[in-house]
């Protein structure tokens, strides 16, 4: 995904961009002796296979033994060390986490028979399933729904060497229900840490399934940790289900099994790599791999797979030899498309003698919902729904004043602080603004429109250019890479189609379509 220009602009000293140039010191065991005096008594030779090599300068190369030079290299968790990867971090994994890494693992793969060989299973989110589903109903007489495109995705990855194939809606369920319980938890004050101690109640309790919003959290706003929800986010549960218990099932350890996710944000690489979700004992992580919606369009075109052409068996039940391995799939979760996280809290408290009403608070992306009791009028819970960067920082500002929290300026822009400071600070109007009171709960996702607009989803289809350009802003002002995979230029035609962009409201409405397909719809605000 990617940030508004307002943050990259105005509010980071060291925003760096991707550059050939390591951060990291070089650390040379075998330095040469620099004991003798002299400039440039030796140079540096590369061979053909690419290895660098130092010789005297003075010498023939042929005749004078060289010594061959390690190679400098930096990893994902040298990327987490540095605050410019909010901005940055995308372009170097996408070097380190990409569909080529997943084809190399999968043709390198020792047959089942050898000890070597690991097993290799795919995750994909519904997210990534909607945006797949809209670009073919798009070119379609008919509207191709998420479960036609899961089996033809199966189809596809099988044939790729995967052994299984299943969706996140099973691990999303899973989050829900722990999401549910730390909320109690938090609510009665008696939520823990890791070493067991009672934390106390932190509310609002702040959604934490969005990598780009907890890492402008880290980066920026500490104050707000401590309000941010400690529960997994369905690709990491997902994760400890196939490493742990699937793998227990299948007599596997978790470092004999290659996990790769499909998802709809970049970030999700970033959240796959951090040192929380390694496997210390075993040496692996819980996702080994975490490729984009259009790096799995990429990798089907790179392969000659066509998703459009409709499978003899995909609207068959699964086989009973599947069956002994399956998870449900497609579970429904009514609310929103991006989890469903505060929906599932409204479920929670909502009861016969409540009345849940909603309002838009400045902008579309931001939504109040408020459960009163309809006999006393007293508000049972009251929570929000706030996507988007924008938002996400009048969200920290509001968390500020309402838990006495001194909020630093951090990402929120010192330049679009002082210009708004009037809109800010003015009394809200009827309709408008957000009111003082404080929340219960926010689902915070950094992606205007959430998670079905993410930046690793499919590039709208009504894109017309014959060659795209480097970078297309979305309606909210952020850059967005075109090389970075995603529906081709070439796509279908439109008179419209020359003014597509990243974050195109009017094709996000057609993946959130997508989505809710044959599936119950959110509440209407």
């Amino acid at each position: 995904m990617a940030f508004s220009g307002a943050l990259t602009l105005t509010d980071l000293n060291d925003f760096i961009t991707p550059s050939q140039a390591c951060i990291k010191p070089i650390e040379q065991s075998n330095a040469p002796d620099t004991s003798s005096h002299g400039v440039a008594s030796t140079q540096i030779h590369i061979d053909s296979a690419g290895s660098y090599y130092e010789v005297p300068q003075h010498t023939s190369i042929t005749s004078t033994p060289s010594r061959k030079l390690e190679t400098a290299q930096i990893s994902l968790n040298d990327c987490l060390a540095c605050s410019g990867c909010i901005t940055s971090a995308e372009s170097v994994l996408i070097t380190m986490q990409s569909h080529e890494e997943v084809l190399d693992v999968l043709s390198t793969n020792p047959p089942d028979t050898s000890v070597d060989h690991k097993t290799p299973v795919l995750s994909i989110s519904p997210q990534s399933l909607a945006s797949l589903a809209a670009s073919l109903s798009s070119t379609s007489s008919s509207t191709v729904t998420l479960g036609q495109v899961l089996h033809r995705v199966k189809a596809f990855a099988r044939r790729l060497g995967f052994e299984y194939v299943y969706d996140t809606t099973f691990a999303r369920h899973i989050v829900l229900l722990e999401h549910a319980h730390e909320f109690s938890e938090r609510k009665r004050g008696t939520a823990q840490d890791e070493e067991g101690q009672t934390v106390g109640g932190k509310l609002p309790m702040l959604a934490s399934a969005c990598p780009g919003w907890v890492c402008y959290a880290e980066k920026t706003h500490g104050e707000m940790l401590p309000f941010i929800s400690r529960t997994k986010s369905p690709q990491q549960v997902m994760g400890t289900l196939v490493k742990n218990w699937l793998g227990e099932n299948w007599g596997k350890k978790p470092s004999q099994i290659y996990h790769v996710t499909v998802m709809p944000c970049y970030d999700k690489k970033l959240e796959a790599s951090r040192q929380d979700f390694y496997n210390d004992i075993y040496s692996t992580r819980d996702v080994d791999c975490v490729i984009t919606t259009g790096e799995l369009e990429l990798m089907m075109k790179e392969c000659a797979w066509d998703l459009s052409t409709p499978l003899f068996s995909e609207n068959a039940h699964s086989t009973a030899a599947d069956a002994k391995h399956a998870l449900p799939e497609l579970l429904t979760h009514p609310g929103s498309s991006s989890g469903s996280y505060l929906h599932a809290l409204l479920a929670e408290y909502a009861t016969h003698n409540t009345e849940l009403t909603t309002r838009v608070l400045r902008a579309p992306d931001f939504e109040e919902y408020v459960l009163t009791d309809v006999h006393t009028g007293h508000a049972v819970f009251r929570g929000a729904r706030c996507y988007g960067f924008r938002n996400l920082q009048n969200l920290v500002r509001r968390v500020g004043r309402a838990t006495g929290v001194q909020v630093g300026r951090g990402a929120a822009g010192r330049l679009a602080a002082v210009r708004g400071r009037r809109r800010i600070d003015a009394p809200d109007r009827p309709g408008g603004g957000a009111s003082e009171e404080g929340y219960d709960y926010v689902e915070v996702m950094a992606c205007p429109s959430g998670c079905v607009n993410g930046g690793g989803q499919l590039r709208p289809v009504l894109y017309k250019e014959s060659v795209p350009s480097i970078l297309a802003d979305d309606e909210g002002g952020a850059s967005r890479s075109a090389v970075k995979g995603g529906a081709p230029s070439e796509a279908v035609p439109s008179a419209g189609g020359a003014n597509a962009r990243w974050g195109d409201r009017e094709w996000t409405k057609r993946v959130e379509q997508a989505y809710w397909h044959e599936l119950p719809t959110p509440p209407p605000s």
